[in-house]
């Protein structure tokens, strides 16, 4: 079992590298798993009906979101059918949509598990205690679980890591939008990274125009943020996995830049 997932999306330059890489990565990885953060996929806030289709349409098997879940007033038309799109589980009870859920690749099971973090974030639930209560009801019954932490601080995401280490097969981090270097698996048999990076304008600041983003780091003024258009870069993490146990065997970071020359 491998698991190939996409870090955050962003806007249309983000899908179009979705839609150069993925013919690539299915050639690469047949029988992988893809999975993809598509909060920001829209415009760079939230995401809408046709653009979940469209990435469905490439070959994404499961789309995680995040704090930017409600930007698009568009999700709360679909949000509750779409039984493979995941919200953070600890929104508060009642919000729309699912926190976790589960996909069938041929006769496996995944369950896929979204997370938000509270530091520097709004201060929802907390996400300790809401993963342990899905693993309560979920552990016995899966044994693959993926878990995408989408956080603010690093502390709070190695400490997620530390927490389901053993305990579920893989937590990568969203939201921060840069690829970190320590990728692991940790001693009891979890994938983990702090942040699996972005995949979007690879010449703005975070996705997002840097005129304006220099503009209000200079001038401290209000200023319209808007995602960036030109070339691209893509990341990602390949995550191999036991298939006695569920845990993590590897998890390799994916990196690739538009003009990047793909060699066989």
């Amino acid at each position: 079992m491998k698991i190939i997932f996409i870090g955050d999306i962003v806007g249309s330059v983000g899908r179009n590298a979705v839609k150069a890489v993925m013919p690539r990565l299915k050639q690469a990885h047949p029988n992988a798993v893809f999975i993809a953060n598509g909060e920001n996929a829209a415009a760079g806030k939230g995401i809408n009906a046709s653009i979940a289709r469209e990435l469905y349409d490439m070959g994404i098997q499961s789309l995680t979101m995040g704090n930017h879940t409600w930007d698009k007033k568009e999700i709360f038309d679909f949000i509750d059918q779409d039984e493979r799109m995941v919200r953070p589980a600890n929104f508060p009870a009642g919000t729309p949509g699912r926190g976790h859920t589960v996909i069938k690749i041929k006769d496996q099971e995944i369950l896929i598990i979204n997370l938000q973090g509270r530091t520097f974030l709004p201060p929802i639930d907390c996400p300790f205690r809401k993963v342990d209560e899905i693993l309560e009801n979920a552990k016995k019954k899966y044994k693959y679980i993926f878990v995408d932490f989408h956080a603010e601080a690093t502390s709070e995401k190695i400490a997620m890591g530390w927490h389901l280490d053993g305990r579920v097969s893989a937590v990568v981090g969203t939201h921060t939008h840069v690829q970190t270097n320590d990728n692991r698996v940790l001693p009891q048999g979890t994938a983990y990274v702090t942040d699996v990076g972005m995949v979007g304008p690879r010449d703005g600041v975070l996705g997002v125009e840097r005129t304006a983003v220099l503009q209000k780091f200079k001038t401290q003024l209000p200023v319209r943020f808007v995602t960036d258009e030109g070339k691209w870069h893509f990341h990602a993490v390949v995550i191999e996995l036991n298939d006695q146990t569920g845990l993590a065997k590897g998890i390799q970071l994916i990196r690739y830049e538009e003009d990047q020359v793909f060699l066989d």
